[in-house]
């Protein structure tokens, strides 16, 4: 139950701090007065965008404040949901600044609008005269039958497994893009992985061949100079080592005459030992080198491949070549891993229709029971507000396409007159009729529904007279269960609030503001009488609005 409403700096109000009772509240004043302007307050709570033109103080910013009573309306699991902490008294803030930053906090801790938005529908039901149009739309219909026949916890678990199946049938086809698109170039990318497999070697391979390549095809040169080397070193006339053990030997004659010269000879010694084994290593290494034509080509086609690849891959190594090899097996395994994917995510569409089926099955079966009754109840309604001879036919039938609320097709049809033919609510019915039959639906749904508070902005556009007695009544009765305001310029319905607020202006410091005000007994009976009979009241109007209000 909204319980108070402040309202700062917004629009024609400079502050207004309102409280509202349970039961029916009637809303009244001129048009212009600005009750549109204390409905634009209490959406910004429910978490309506912001217009930054209705800051009426740019220097300062505007706030809406709303202290709400929900503990009879079991909503704890939402603010858990939300990490918001819960209290039965739920205070909801707006912020506008003029820097064009909004703000919103629930219980002092900052939200986001999606936040106020999910939260504002558990609180408060705003019906202006423009969603009386809602009557011409499929889905509100639904959401009228399903109503009646309690289908909430089913539609939840539906819509549930509804955006899985929709999630996977994208799945689907984007898994089958990717398919199509790699079919395009697998057999391109087959052959070109199949000549990076005739690769048999790794980067430390390719430098061992270039190697060998080099030695190969420069034996004769090698060989010369190996030879050089290892005659320079062992030759027995002039080899360097023969000549150093000469000087060895000479050497040896002196080492007893101190120890730097046996320092010397020691030194000599390891240079000999060094020079003979690097004699050896030459020789060996000269003895190995054999000619091998057939071994240079078969290197030289090997490194060949490597460059021809390397130039058609736009690439400056042997790495390279490689991880290209790595990102195309991955590509094939991928592109064979696909259609695993694609079976999975179809097995698992299966599975989801049936499951929809199932639940739809149940929803059909729910609705078509409900429907007797809503057309019962609507028709009885529609009575009592003067239209004697409304006939409701509802049709539902099963569809061979699951939709977003079921598989059926509803068909929510409406005569107002015997001997007419049904059909469409938008096709036959006027707007005062609209109007009566919206009442008629929001009076039924309220027994199905728990709704802290519910607001009608003129939902008795079109009617008058006996007709706004009628309408008076049923909202009335509404209000047993709820608290319901009226925001209504019919003298029939205001007078059977419970509490009547007249909205007006009033100029101040040379500033035209919007207020607000809960009328007492003696003003209530001058605003009906006005109502009824305008700005000069006549004893007339004083006595009927009397006989209303009592």
């Amino acid at each position: 139950m909204l319980k108070q409403l402040t309202i700062k700096n917004y629009a024609l109000i400079d502050q207004i701090l309102v409280q509202f009772h349970p039961g029916f509240n009637t809303i009244t004043g001129e048009t212009g007065a600005g009750k549109s302007v204390l409905l634009g307050g209490i959406g910004l709570i429910l978490g309506k965008r912001a217009d930054l033109g209705q800051i009426k103080d740019r220097s300062k910013k505007c706030i809406v404040e709303a202290l709400i009573d929900i503990k009879e309306y079991d909503l704890e699991k939402l603010f858990n949901t939300y990490d918001l902490d819960y209290d039965h008294e739920l205070i909801i803030r707006r912020e506008l600044l003029s820097s064009g930053k909004s703000r919103a906090f629930v219980n002092d801790t900052p939200v986001n609008l999606d936040v106020l938005n999910t939260l504002g529908s558990r609180l408060i039901d705003i019906h202006s005269q423009n969603e009386t149009l809602q009557l011409t739309s499929t889905n509100y219909l639904y959401s009228v039958v399903d109503g009646v026949a309690n289908n909430h916890a089913l539609l939840r678990s539906y819509k549930d497994q509804w955006l899985a199946y929709k999630n996977a049938l994208r799945e689907i086809d984007l898994l089958q893009l990717k398919q199509s698109e790699a079919n395009k170039i697998q057999d391109y990318n087959a052959f070109l992985l199949n000549e990076l497999n005739e690769l048999k070697i790794g980067p430390d391979e390719y430098g061992e061949l270039e190697e060998q390549q080099g030695q190969l095809e420069n034996l004769e040169m090698i060989q010369q100079q190996l030879q050089f080397g290892h005659d320079i070193l062992a030759n027995e006339e002039q080899g360097i080592i023969d000549i150093l053990k000469d000087l060895k030997k000479k050497v040896d004659n002196i080492t007893d005459f101190g120890d730097v010269y046996r320092k010397i000879q020691e030194r000599l010694v390891s240079v000999v030992l060094e020079l003979e084994d690097l004699s050896n290593e030459i020789y060996f290494e000269q003895d190995k080198l054999v000619s091998d034509p057939q071994k240079l080509q078969e290197i030289k086609q090997t490194l060949q491949l490597v460059y021809d690849l390397q130039l058609k891959h736009g690439v400056q190594s042997i790495e390279e070549l490689l991880l290209i090899r790595s990102d195309l097996n991955k590509q094939q395994l991928d592109s064979e891993n696909l259609q695993d994917r694609i079976e999975a995510c179809k097995n698992e569409k299966i599975r989801l229709e049936n499951e929809l089926n199932a639940i739809a099955g149940a929803l059909l079966s729910n609705r078509k029971e409900a429907a007797p009754l809503l057309k019962d109840k609507l028709e009885g309604l529609l009575l009592q507000l003067g239209m004697p001879n409304a006939q409701i036919k509802i049709d539902i039938n099963p569809s061979f396409e699951l939709k977003a609320n079921g598989k059926d097709e509803l068909n929510f049809l409406f005569t107002a007159n015997k001997g007419t033919d049904f059909k469409e609510l938008k096709h036959v019915a006027s707007g005062g009729e609209l109007s009566r039959i919206m009442l008629a639906l929001k009076s039924i749904l309220a027994a199905y529904s728990q709704l802290p508070t519910l607001i009608f902005d003129e939902i008795d556009t079109g009617v008058s007279g006996e007709i706004a007695h009628k309408m008076g009544d049923i909202m009335k009765e509404m209000s047993l269960r709820f608290q319901l305001l009226s925001i209504t310029h019919l003298p029939q319905i205001a007078a059977k609030g419970d509490y009547q607020y007249k909205v007006f202006k009033s100029d101040i410091d040379d500033q035209t503001q919007t207020m607000i005000k809960v009328l007492n007994n003696d003003e209530r009976l001058e605003e009906i009488a006005k109502m009824l009979g305008g700005e000069k009241i006549t004893d007339s109007a004083i006595a009927h609005a009397e006989q209303l209000l009592n």
